[in-house]
């Protein structure tokens, strides 16, 4: 189960962008968060932290997600069409 993480994303954390890759965080600059994804290595992955519903990731879940990607994103995808 992915977990809602309450601290800020900073560099160095691992969140989860609009299109559910978990990515590290590289760059905060205001409202935007730019990073790598760690499913296929695409960069720069940017977001808006109030407006693509980002979340804070664990390793654990980073590491569930780049194990078994499509169905973490499966997963991922019918969580946010039943909310």
């Amino acid at each position: 189960m992915t977990r809602d993480q309450p601290d800020d994303i900073k560099p160095g954390d691992i969140y989860e962008d609009c299109a559910f890759h978990p990515v590290l965080c590289t760059s905060v600059d205001g409202d935007e968060l730019e990073g790598i994804s760690l499913i296929d290595a695409s960069m720069p992955r940017a977001c808006s932290i109030g407006h693509c519903g980002v979340i804070k990731l664990s390793v654990q879940d980073a590491l569930a997600a780049r194990t078994n990607w499509p169905t973490y994103l499966a997963r991922r995808q019918a969580e946010f069409d039943a909310e």
